[in-house]
């Protein structure tokens, strides 16, 4: 079956950098569009990017756009979001997802597989 774990969140502070990773298993890897969303607390869950077959064609959303970058490993079936200058607006839950359509999109009602998230916060 389809299963996403993402690894590397933590406690980081203001203006660092941080990278956290997407695993993915039951499927052919390089054949799906995949996307990072993240979810605050007490907030609706936002897209943050996406990325095409290869690293050539992302959608990055205007919030990180210049601070965030997705990129992806099809070789060890993995997905990449790094992230640098971060701020404390930045604290969610962060989770990868695979689309269900063949196209680059922001609407989470278009990916069908969900990791279970990892926690990003940035404090000071």
């Amino acid at each position: 079956q389809v299963q996403l774990v993402e690894s590397g969140g933590g406690l980081v502070q203001p203006g660092d950098s941080l990278t956290i990773s997407c695993t993915a298993s039951g499927y052919t890897f390089a054949s799906k569009i995949m996307g990072w969303f993240r979810q605050a607390a007490g907030k609706e869950r936002e897209f943050v990017a996406a990325i095409a077959w290869s690293d050539s064609h992302t959608n990055i959303a205007n919030s990180v756009k210049g601070r965030f970058t997705i990129s992806r490993d099809n070789a060890k079936s993995t997905l990449y979001l790094q992230m640098s200058s971060l701020k404390p607006e930045d604290t969610a839950t962060y989770y990868c997802a695979r689309a269900s359509v063949l196209y680059l999109t922001s609407r989470s009602d278009l990916y069908d597989h969900w990791g279970q998230g990892t926690q990003v916060t940035v404090s000071s």
